[in-house]
C-alpha cells in the first residue's frame, strides 16, 4: 500500500502541474488511514520512551541511572531496522507495534545491571562503581541471556510465518527479535561502561 500510494501521488504531482491553482488532487481511502496510524503510532513510540524514563526517575530517585538505562533504546532501534532491513519486511502498523513493545523489553535488562550495582554499592560504600558493575554483569549475566534468548526462541514459529494468517503478525516478531539481540548486547557491553563513566 505505501509504496503504491508513493507512485500514485507522484503521478498526482506531474498532473497537478498543469491544473490551475484552484484545483487539488487528494489521496483517499485506505492510504489515509494507514498514515494516520503511522503518525499515532510513532507518537505512541515516542511517549512509552517519554513515560519509561520518566518512571525510572521516580524509581530510582535518580536523573542519571534512568538515563543509563534507557541507552539500550537506540540499541533497540538499531536491530528494530537491521532485522527489517535483513528479512525485507516493510515498516508497517504491526512492526510499528512491535517497536513499543521493544522499548519495554529493551529497557528490563539494563535495570537489571544497573539496580544490582546500586544495591551492592549501598551494601558496601568502599566498593567503585567499576567493581560493582563488573560484579553485577558477572551475576546478571545468565538471567538477561536466559530472558532473551526465551522471548527470541518464542517468536522465532511466528516469524517464520509457519500457519496461515501470520503474515500480519510476524513483523511484530521480527521487530521484537531484532530489539532483544542488539538491546542485549548494549546491555552487557555499553551500559556497564555508561554506568563507570558517569556514577565515577
Amino acid at each position: 500500500l505505501g509504496s503504491t500510494s508513493a507512485d500514485i501521488k507522484k503521478i498526482i504531482a506531474d498532473v497537478q502541474k498543469d491544473l490551475p491553482s484552484t484545483v487539488k488532487i487528494f489521496l483517499r481511502g485506505q492510504n489515509e488511514v494507514m498514515e494516520t496510524s503511522f503518525k499515532n503510532l510513532g507518537l505512541g513510540l515516542i511517549l512509552a520512551i517519554v513515560l519509561v524514563y520518566a518512571l525510572l526517575v521516580v524509581l530510582f530517585q535518580s536523573w542519571v541511572d534512568p538515563f543509563i538505562i534507557m541507552m539500550a533504546v537506540p540499541g533497540a532501534l538499531i536491530g528494530i531496522l537491521w532485522t527489517l532491513a535483513m528479512s525485507g519486511t516493510t515498516i508497517n502498523v504491526a512492526s510499528l507495534m512491535g517497536s513499543i513493545m521493544s522499548v519495554g523489553i529493551a529497557v528490563s535488562n539494563s535495570i537489571l545491571v544497573v539496580s544490582f550495582a546500586n544495591d551492592l554499592r549501598s551494601r558496601n560504600e568502599s566498593l567503585s562503581p567499576t567493581e560493582a558493575v563488573i560484579e553485577a554483569g558477572r551475576t546478571r549475566l545468565r538471567p538477561i541471556l536466559m530472558t532473551s534468548a526465551t522471548m527470541v526462541f518464542g517468536m522465532i514459529p511466528l516469524a517464520l510465518k509457519l500457519e496461515s494468517g501470520a503474515e500480519s503478525r510476524a513483523p511484530i516478531a521480527i521487530v521484537v527479535i531484532g530489539a532483544l539481540i542488539s538491546s542485549t548486547a548494549l546491555t552487557v557491553l555499553v551500559v556497564p561502561a555508561l554506568y563507570t563513566l558517569f556514577d565515577d
